[in-house]
């Protein structure tokens, strides 16, 4: 096992990727050391939120700056793919900056977690905890 979800974590993945459909949703996964506890969703500022996303560099900023003053970790972020699966894009691998953060995807049908690594991506295995 890579890393800890908790289940609120994954439900509210969920509710965001259907509360935005047809666009991708996007957010940030907080927590600490390898555990993730929360999400913070954020606004999809792409020009074509349908087949891209960036979060609201105020989301980002808010969160680096509460993390710095004692708050939850910034570990990484999600997003949707709503008409494809949990994978990598080739778009995904492009804006990927090899930081080591965790990036969550849910797909059409599954949420899989992966290591933004200076050499790509890799999957990451997790267990789900109640809290």
């Amino acid at each position: 096992m890579d890393i800890v979800v908790t289940r609120d974590v994954i439900s509210g993945i969920g509710a965001e990727a259907r509360a935005a459909h047809p666009r991708e949703c996007c957010g940030i996964l907080l927590g600490e050391g390898q555990r993730v506890v929360t999400i913070k969703p954020a606004k999809n500022v792409h020009a074509t939120p349908e087949t891209h996303f960036e979060i609201d560099p105020q989301a980002l900023i808010d969160a680096h700056r509460a993390a710095r003053q004692g708050g939850l970790q910034v570990l990484g972020y999600y997003h949707s793919h709503p008409a494809g699966d949990p994978r990598p894009s080739p778009t995904d691998q492009a804006m990927a900056s090899g930081d080591g953060r965790i990036w969550a995807i849910i797909g059409q049908e599954d949420l899989m977690f992966w290591c933004d690594d200076p050499d790509g991506f890799h999957a990451l295995s997790y267990a789900v905890s109640v809290a």
